[in-house]
């Protein structure tokens, strides 16, 4: 993973006593909240429903054991135990104090983290591929290129402020694990005819009040000219976005405004006059960031592999979490596990401290000491011998993280909600939990098979329920939280916005409005169907006669 070099260090260090400077002039009153409050959000701090929250950049969600066991002291010291792992590959404390908010950004310099940037309407979170460098068909590294795009960008003066926040996420493998084709720009990693590796870019991604799906607005670039064609494209829309009206605010609204031509043509008129400049990628420098990701040691295969197998015959647990959470290697005797953080005893994407101090515990033992942080809410062991999988997950199975239902329908993504956020409509949590306990059954959750569920406490989305194969969306009526469910969302390379299946259904009935979908799909479906499959063959109508016999009715 990248290291902190002499100027990085500097630059995150004197932030922090900025911010220091400027929260005791706050808590003093020599300050206004209105005055602060730009200042607070550059620094990753919200003021919540409750209190304020802290929200910690993750780069590309790589995460060393060093900084795990940081994250799980601050928790600890400065929050109530536990952290909230986002859809951005961030972490979030819900409730630190103003006055020990400079404290929490002190301990995070200390092992090369902070959370510059992780609000405000600048550049969010750079993301990749939670499997980067160890994915059996990739094509090249996604890391490399975000970092060198989380250089590029951090306090980047000409982008500091822009119309609205900014998200980038880059993937290298056919099989897209960032929902690339969601966000402001996604760069995907591609072949020429020539064989040459470059970028595929696309521009114009989201979700929110008006989900839209990114086009591509370049069909290839060359690896030297990524940060001169970013800088055109920024530049474009720092000038030309809407600052009038923030909803209206994120480039994909310029996108649909000019179209996608007319964008491209300014972009490339502003490119054309910048790429050969101080921006052009050297190759030495290439080299240099991608020398920090360079592949390990790798061990040959362990003859005990052999005891791991015979323990998966023997013990049907064990089997059910090879089955489900672990995914192959690139390198023959090694495995990807994933560390389920979906379990009925928390809020989907919550860890506490304990937890994450034996998760560094068992990556310095099983995987290089390192863990992975993805945009589903979950974690992951990317170097796991195989020999190793069976200690392993007896070990996960004691911190309570072996639940073996990665992509099946308790594997839900949701946003904090109403039990925290200032701006949601309805809880989410409450609705996830229960949806877990009612689908608790792990032969049943196979028998369904893959399927995303996805749930948002308001239209701003953070639990990306245009994407989810089910999506529920928490709004409030006079006082009352009634929810309104969307089918056939997809987040992957064949992504698609999730369509509104009719009238939203009250707390008390979304549970089993969900039953009511799962078990219409498991009807009607082909042998070896998936959900997402047989919805796409047969379209809404079956699930809406089930869901809604009194329309039905009536319109007959």
């Amino acid at each position: 993973m990248y290291h902190y070099d002499e100027l990085d260090q500097r630059l995150v260090d004197e932030r922090v006593e900025q911010f220091r400077d400027q929260v005791t002039r706050r808590i003093a009153g020599e300050i206004t909240e209105d005055e602060f409050k730009p200042l607070r959000l550059m620094n990753g701090l919200y003021l919540q429903l409750h209190a304020y929250m802290l929200r910690i950049g993750i780069p590309y969600g790589v995460l060393s054991s060093v900084q795990l066991r940081k994250l799980a002291h601050i928790a600890r010291t400065y929050d109530r135990g536990y952290g909230h792992f986002t859809t951005r590959q961030c972490l979030q404390l819900n409730w630190p104090k103003l006055e020990e908010a400079p404290h929490i950004l002190a301990e995070l310099a200390e092992v090369q983290m902070h959370a510059i940037q992780t609000s405000g309407n600048s550049f969010r979170n750079i993301t990749a591929d939670q499997y980067a460098g160890v994915a059996a068909n990739e094509i090249e590294d996604s890391r490399i290129w975000a970092e060198i795009i989380r250089q590029w960008s951090l306090l980047h003066p000409e982008f500091s402020f822009l119309p609205r926040k900014f998200k980038i996420a880059v993937t290298g493998s056919p099989r897209d694990r960032t929902a690339v084709k969601f966000h402001d720009i996604g760069i995907v990693i591609r072949k020429n005819e020539k064989g040459e590796v470059g970028f595929e870019i696309l521009v114009g991604g989201g979700m929110g009040r008006t989900p839209m799906i990114g086009q591509t607005i370049r069909a290839f670039l060359p690896k030297k000219h990524l940060l001169s064609y970013l800088e055109a494209l920024l530049r474009i829309y720092n000038l030309m976005g809407r600052r009038d009206n923030k909803y209206k605010a994120r480039i994909k609204i310029l996108v649909f405004e000019l179209g996608i031509e007319e964008l491209q043509k300014l972009v490339e008129d502003e490119w054309n006059q910048i790429k050969d400049g101080p921006l052009a990628l050297p190759q030495d420098e290439i080299d240099r960031i991608s020398n920090q990701f360079a592949p390990p040691q790798w061990k040959k295969p362990q003859a005990a592999r052999l005891g791991a197998e015979v323990q998966r015959l023997k013990n049907p647990a064990f089997a059910d979490w090879v089955n489900v959470n672990v995914t192959g290697h690139k390198q023959p005797g090694y495995a990807i596990v994933n560390l389920s953080l979906k379990t009925l005893d928390a809020p989907p994407g919550d860890v506490t401290a304990e937890q994450m101090d034996g998760i560094a515990d068992l990556a310095e033992r099983y995987s290089l000491g390192e863990t992975r942080a993805t945009h589903e809410q979950n974690l992951v062991f990317a170097y796991v011998q195989e020999a190793d999988l069976y200690q392993l997950w007896r070990a996960l199975d004691e911190l309570g993280l072996a639940t073996p239902n990665v992509g099946l329908i308790s594997d839900i993504i949701c946003c904090p909600g109403l039990d925290y956020c200032a701006l949601a409509s309805a809880r989410s949590i409450p609705v996830a939990e229960r949806i877990s306990r009612r689908f608790r059954d792990l032969r049943r959750q196979n028998d369904i098979g893959g399927l995303k569920l996805k749930i948002s406490g308001c239209v701003n989305a953070c639990g990306h329920h245009h994407a989810g194969h089910i999506g529920i969306l928490g709004v409030d009526r006079q006082g009352e939280e009634f929810y309104q469910i969307t089918l056939g969302g997809s987040a992957d390379e064949n992504a698609s916005i999730g369509k509104i299946i009719g009238p939203a259904f009250s707390s008390e009935d979304v549970v089993e409005a969900v039953e009511t979908i799962v078990n219409t799909y498991v009807d009607i479906r082909e042998e070896g169907e998936a959900f997402l499959d047989t919805y796409r063959r047969v379209g809404e109508e079956p699930f809406k006669e089930r869901l809604y016999p009194e329309l039905t009715d009536a319109a007959a």
